[in-house]
């Protein structure tokens, strides 16, 4: 059975009132501080792991450089097959690195590609193949995103804890009151008797 409460009133816990006991007051309190800890430990994760994951990404554009590779085989598939799906086959392709040596490796050509056809290709600071790296724009949805994902992680963390201990304090508010009652109960049953 669900216990009526009445009207919610703003700061109620804080108001002079003499039916107000210490448990309100430390369950306010108790309230405030949840809350605060929840605020501060979101922020704080969110905005440490948004800035880890940009500066990850913008050293990885810094360390990769685009370069242009060449088909060194035909590559599988019919050329001018690429559908609407934008499909792609796997070739290899042949590139000078930084230091002059001729490297091979396998990349990912339109269906078809002759040889000796141009590839737009990423390569680290050694002249190895590498992925793609995040554009500027990528690498600030992708903080945004997982600074979201871990600041709602922290912020979860004091709000159940919070909420667990408002539990606890009512259950232990709710107990004094049935002693309370149970010695002043079977007073009041002969004053209206």
């Amino acid at each position: 059975m669900a216990v009526f409460r009445g009207p919610r009133r703003w700061l109620w816990r804080w108001r002079r009132n003499p039916l107000r006991r210490r448990a309100d007051v430390v369950e306010g309190w108790v309230l405030v501080g949840a809350w605060l800890l929840t605020l501060l430990a979101g922020t704080v994760a969110g905005f440490m792991a948004a800035r880890t994951v940009e500066r990850d990404l913008a050293q990885e554009r810094a360390a990769t450089h685009p370069m242009v590779a060449y088909v060194v085989a035909h590559a599988p598939g019919r050329s001018g097959a690429r559908g609407s799906t934008g499909e792609r086959v796997w070739a290899e392709v042949r590139w000078t690195a930084p230091d002059g040596a001729l490297r091979t490796g396998q990349v990912r050509v339109t269906p078809g590609a002759a040889t000796g056809v141009p590839v737009a290709i990423w390569t680290d600071g050694h002249g190895r193949l590498a992925n793609r790296p995040a554009t500027p724009t990528e690498a600030t949805v992708r903080a945004a995103f997982i600074g979201t994902l871990a600041a709602t992680a922290a912020a979860a963390v004091p709000f159940a804890a919070g909420r667990r201990l408002l539990a606890r304090l009512e259950r232990h508010r709710l107990s004094l009151w049935d002693s309370e009652w149970s010695r002043l109960g079977p007073q009041w049953g002969r004053m209206t008797g």
